[in-house]
């Protein structure tokens, strides 16, 4: 019995979610990085494959997606995050735009989060 109710309830709840958009590559990355100890914060330009330096971590975007057809969508930029000199990240994943807690740098004094994706 419990089985087949909890069987129904999953059946309902999958037909309820949205369908799985396509993705666009994008040729790079705005960020917003945020130093807590000053309080300032600074958007940051990086194209796919490349390193920008942010006070004292360096971030390397893999590539960042967008929905397609919708540049403005939203933003999915996969962020490998390192401490300066250190060889392992503090953060490794894809960071969402609309949903910057979902998956964040956990980081005690620099935030980091994605804004949108850049085009060619």
């Amino acid at each position: 019995m419990i089985r087949a109710t909890v069987a129904v309830v999953m059946a309902l709840w999958a037909g309820m979610l949205p369908a799985q958009e396509a993705a666009s590559t994008g040729t790079g990355a705005i960020l917003r990085g945020l130093d807590k100890l000053t309080g300032r914060s600074t958007d940051i330009a990086v194209m796919n494959g490349e390193t920008a330096t942010f006070g004292r971590v360096e971030i390397t975007l893999g590539e960042c997606r967008y929905p397609e057809g919708d540049q403005a969508g939203d933003a999915y930029a996969f962020l490998t995050i390192r401490e300066a000199g250190e060889p392992e990240p503090v953060f490794r994943g894809w960071m969402i735009a609309s949903s910057p807690a979902l998956n964040a740098l956990d980081h005690q004094r620099y935030d980091v989060w994605a804004l949108r994706c850049t085009t060619a």
